[in-house]
């Protein structure tokens, strides 16, 4: 199986999967194997080839014994199962000004955020969604969390409290 770790850029997905080990970086295996179509200058960006992508990733798949983990903001289009990251939308605008992104590409991942972009796509592409707020959670514990679920996965039994939907950004904009 593969099981994706996604949400919108900012959400904590690299920084918790460094502390799980063994997920492969889908942004950086697009961007050294040069599975991508183009750049997007206006927000500085790869245009990734998701056929080839999806090819690839289920190449690497074949050759595993076990789940195959890849983490990054387009994963949920290429995996079976998707684990989707999410941070309050102020958060999440704090976080991505702290990196330096432009006015423009903060406000496109923020009301990408907030409308569930990235939660709604994975329940359309995948055979099974979790969801799992990370505001106010330390790295340490959104990695925790995502162990409990895939240990949950691996033992083949379902987990309560992280299904699409539980994480409701709506009273932020009352």
């Amino acid at each position: 199986m593969i099981i994706g770790i996604t949400g919108t850029p900012g959400t904590g997905k690299t920084s918790a999967c460094a502390l799980l080990g063994g997920v492969l970086d889908l942004n950086e295996l697009i961007r050294e194997e040069g599975l991508y179509s183009g750049v997007d200058d206006e927000r500085g960006s790869l245009i990734a080839d998701m056929d080839v992508v999806y090819d690839r990733i289920c190449e690497i798949a074949q050759g595993r014994d076990g789940d195959l983990v890849i983490e990054g903001h387009l994963s949920h289009h290429v995996c079976d199962l998707a684990i989707v990251l999410r941070l309050s939308p102020d958060k999440l605008g704090e976080r991505l000004r702290k990196r330096g992104y432009s006015g423009a590409k903060i406000s496109e991942n923020v009301e990408a955020e907030a409308v569930d972009v990235i939660l709604v796509e994975a329940v359309e592409w995948c055979d099974r969604v979790y969801e799992i707020d990370t505001t106010g959670r330390t790295v340490e514990e959104v990695a925790d969390t995502i162990r409990e679920i895939l240990d949950a996965i691996n033992r083949g039994i379902g987990i309560d409290g992280y299904e699409p939907g539980s994480v409701d950004w709506s009273e932020h904009f009352i």
